[in-house]
């Protein structure tokens, strides 16, 4: 097996489309040197097979005979040799998965120098100072990539010698000072390891390029594929490049780029750049870097030069390659450079992450600009990420205290106690608490924080640090850069002017303007225009799935219109329940222990649950609207303290202590599986009657209202049996009856079943002779299949998932093998006895793209979620219908 290819490498198909092979990074580094021909520094990639075999047993037979023919190769064509005392090669070594995973795993630059040829680098380029600083990054870098050395080893020695020295800038440090730290480095390497550090070249990129595999299954890493639902078996490819300098002078610098804004996706060169420094320093947020444009630079109100003045030939260059990058790959490209002494070199180039608004506005113009098709700008945006576009954002009119400024680095706006560090971010978080973490800078250690947190304020870093790039990906707001903010880690104190703050005080973050703000505060719904809605037009041309909402409430049912949904394809009827107002006569009803006053309090529920009905219908206006009835276990509509059971005794009648034991007469060991669902209107048919009527009066009353036509579709919940289905279904059928007696008014009506048992889903043929419609509620299918209580699977799901057994929580995304198993078979045996029955999914699945895709695949008729979910479920079931789905690995 072959384990190498050079980035010239003439392969049988284009690089861009042997991402599993050469992983992102290497297959675009080969599109660029082989294809378009770009200035890219010469190299070589090895394979993810690689990887993988490293994973399975050790170094793989050969991989060491390859690389040593590459290396000299390489050796050849720059006409200098790795390690050489004389004029040595340097070499970079990079990971490079198939799916991009910004900060997850390891780089090494430099690689090459010891100590006889960093005397060959600074005799070669007459600059012993740009010498030493490549050996002081490189054992640094070793130190703690390859030899698992803590950062802080290496950072405090560099700070104290620039306080001894007076300066603020890396930059500012004199050679001789730079040749101590390396000394004063080999020997933090020789302590903390055990072994000196490698002065062989050959040692140094094996050490260098274990590093980079072993990173593939670092806790960053795991933590990020798991987030992004990127399968763990895939491994990383290794991109060993010839180093070029942005740290050599003056006329030259280093700088990540976008071809268009990831923040709102406006057309224009966009990026962060830094003159005299390596790329590291740019995307660590070491150093608060530079504009590219001038634009921009006088719209930041910078004082430092943009790329266009201080390199004006180099950013010709740029310009044109930005152009020629996005036509080229279709798609807004997130590239890194390096110039030194005023040449350009590309260092990589891959589709740039961006905010769902930016992605929205980019699709859809590209679409306007014929780079795209119509069909192509739907399956671009990840139905997920449109969650981003969802949450609030700060009441203009509101007023607020503006403590500091930084960069705008992910929008949207955020709440939370302050937090100094990700270990207490996940902690509050688990207690309930909604925190923003405000960090100097964060590294990927800080990812499972930043996941916690409601947003992330760090002083340094520009608009792609890691914590620009991680928020936005996370959709979480995000302000960095916010240079007047002082943090003391150690005394849990923020200070921003004249404002000292302490760990849980409040503030509000603005991701869209870059401020920081005292307190609370008021925020606003989003409203959703423009680009979604055309994109959401072009997706609803696709699709042929339904998407309806689980709505309960008139606003539940607003919003869900707003949002687009199709109907109603569940209405729990007993959140009505819970109303303040309601539930004295709910608890009349339940602790009543005869027909006679079960009806009583069910009279007095009639005209309440009948409004609920009218709302609902004339919010829907015709649409479908699915009803179910009173489902939950009694036991959570009891009274729990003496003045509640009290309140209801007075209201009945009847003594307290005769409500205290019928009370415990419905006490469950386990509610969930006992008395609930279709078990009350079997035992008490005069409450499923109640509702049947309040139903059916609502749909007369509505249709009179808005003159269209009412067609209410009643679910039974929790049928297990065809007779449990035929006992409910003619109370129904009756109380249908006998209301358009009393109205004269016939109502278009169909009574359904909720498939949420195994047993029900195997006979669902049987139950489909007389039930019309099937609607599965996956979440309690899932309970009862893997006999798990979603309640408290928190507790082992994520071990579960960690160690591979499940590769999802089955809650979040259907489980295909299981419960899609039996949603399958429920479906087919359903439709060869009733051929037209409508089928539908009414979980929290309904609004998860990869279960929506499922749904698709197996013909339903439509899904249903939360009115939030709603904009998601038309997109995924648009892109199912179009051979696209974010799945496990997208």
């Amino acid at each position: 097996m072959r384990y190498v290819y050079a980035f010239d490498y003439k392969h049988r198909r284009p690089p861009m489309d042997m991402k599993d092979l050469l992983g992102g990074k290497g297959a675009n580094l080969a599109e660029m040197t082989s294809v378009l021909e770009l200035p890219v520094p010469p190299g070589f990639t090895i394979t993810t097979d690689a990887c993988r075999a490293y994973m399975a047993e050790g170094w793989p037979r050969g991989l060491s005979d390859e690389v040593a023919k590459h290396v000299s190769r390489l050796e050849k064509a720059m006409g200098k040799q790795l390690g050489d005392p004389a004029d040595p090669l340097l070499v970079s070594v990079r990971s490079g998965a198939k799916f991009s995973m910004p900060g997850m795993m390891d780089t090494v630059l430099n690689l090459g120098l010891n100590d006889a040829s960093v005397e060959g680098l600074a005799k070669q380029t007459s600059d012993e100072r740009f010498a030493f600083d490549s050996y002081r990054r490189f054992v640094s870098m070793y130190g703690r990539i390859v030899l698992d050395i803590d950062t802080r080893e290496f950072d405090e020695p560099l700070e104290k010698a620039k306080e001894r020295l007076k300066i603020d800038s890396d930059a500012e440090i004199p050679a001789e000072e730079l040749s101590k730290l390396v000394e004063l480095y080999k020997k933090i390497v020789k302590r903390e390891s055990g072994k000196a550090f490698p002065q062989d070249p050959d040692k140094q990129l094996r050490g260098a390029i274990e590093a980079v595999f072993r990173s593939w299954n670092g806790a960053r890493a795991i933590a990020y594929r798991v987030r992004e639902r990127i399968s763990h078996d895939l491994g990383t490819a290794v991109n060993v490049q010839t180093m070029v300098f942005g740290n050599r002078d003056d006329s030259s610098g280093t700088g990540v780029g976008f071809t268009r804004d990831p923040a709102t996706g406006a057309q224009g060169e966009y990026g962060d750049f830094l003159v005299n420094a390596q790329g590291e320093d740019v995307v660590a947020g070491i150093r608060t870097p530079q504009e590219i444009t001038e634009a921009a630079r006088l719209a930041s109100k910078s004082d430092k030069p943009s790329m266009e003045t201080a390199l004006p030939k180099a950013f010709a260059e740029l310009t044109r390659i930005y152009k020629a990058l996005e036509k080229h790959y279709r798609d807004m490209q997130d590239l890194e450079f390096t110039v030194e002494k005023g040449k350009l070199f590309m260092l990589q180039t891959r589709s740039g992450k961006r905010t769902a608004k930016a992605a929205l506005r980019i699709a859809v113009e590209m679409a306007k600009e014929k780079l795209i098709s119509r069909e192509e700008a739907v399956c671009r945006i990840n139905p997920a990420a449109i969650d981003q576009l969802l949450h609030p954002t700060i009441d203009p009119k509101a007023p607020r205290t503006v403590i500091a400024s930084g960069l705008p680095a992910s929008p949207g706006a955020a709440t939370g106690e302050i937090v100094f560090s990700a270990d207490e971010a996940e902690l509050l978080k688990s207690q309930g608490k909604k925190v923003i973490l405000v960090r100097v800078e964060t590294s990927p250690e800080d990812i499972h924080g930043m996941h916690a947190a409601e947003g992330i304020l760090t002083t340094r870093g520009g608009m792609t640090s890691h914590a620009a790039v991680v928020a936005r990906g996370m959709g979480k707001p995000c302000v960095s850069g916010a240079g007047v903010v002082r943090i003391d880690y150690a005394k849990g104190t923020l200070a921003a002017g004249s404002h000292q703050l302490k760990a849980g005080d409040l503030i509000t973050i603005d991701g869209s303007t870059g401020q920081v703000l005292l307190g609370r505060v008021a925020m606003i719904e989003p409203e959703l225009s423009g680009e979604f809605a055309t994109l959401m037009r072009w997706a609803d041309a696709k699709r042929k799935v339904g998407v309806r909402a689980n709505a309960d409430t008139p606003a539940d049912a607003r919003t869900a219109r707003g949002f687009g949904a199709e109907g109603i394809g569940l209405c729990r009827t007993e959140h009505m329940f819970f109303d303040e107002e309601r539930i004295l006569a709910v608890r009349e009803m339940i602790l009543s222990d005869d027909e006679k006053g079960r009806r009583a309090a069910l009279d007095k529920l009639l005209p309440v649950q009948r409004a609920d009905f009218v709302a609902l219908f004339e919010i829907m206006k015709g649409l479908p609207v699915t009803i179910r009835l009173l489902d939950p276990p009694l036991h959570e509509f009891l009274p729990h303290t003496d003045e509640e059971i009290a309140e209801v005794a007075a209201s009945m009648g009847a003594s307290t202590e005769k409500l205290k034991h019928r009370a415990q007469e419905l006490a469950e060991f386990n509610p969930m599986l006992g008395f609930r669902g279709c078990r009350i209107a079997i035992a008490y048919p005069e409450i499923a009657e109640m509702q049947a009527r309040a139903i059916f009066e609502a749909a007369v009353e509505a249709g009179r209202r808005t003159k269209a036509p009412v067609v209410p579709e009643v679910m039974v919940p929790l049928i297990a049996t065809k007779a449990e289905f035929d006992l409910v279904k003619a109370r129904i059928d009756a109380m249908a009856e006998a209301v358009a007696m009393e109205t004269n008014v016939r109502i278009r009506y169909q009574v359904g079943t909720m498939i949420e048992l195994p047993r029900a889903a195997l006979l669902a043929g049987e139950i489909a002779k007389t039930a019309e419609f099937f609607s599965f509620g996956t979440n309690d299918l899932t309970q009862t299949v893997f006999g798990i209580s979603r309640d408290d699977a928190a507790s082992f799901l994520g071990i579960y998932t960690n160690k591979g057994i499940l590769t999802v929580d089955p809650f979040v995304s259907i489980d295909r093998e299981g419960v899609g198993e039996l949603v399958k078979i429920a479906t087919e045996r359903g439709r060869k006895t009733r051929k037209n029955i409508k089928l539908g999914i009414c979980g929290e699945h309904g609004g998860d793209p990869a279960s929506v895709a499922f749904c698709v695949e197996i013909g339903l008729d439509y899904v249903s979620c939360s009115p939030y979910r709603v904009p998601i479920a038309r997109l995924a079931a648009a892109q199912a219908e179009l051979g696209k789905s974010f799945t496990n690995e997208g």
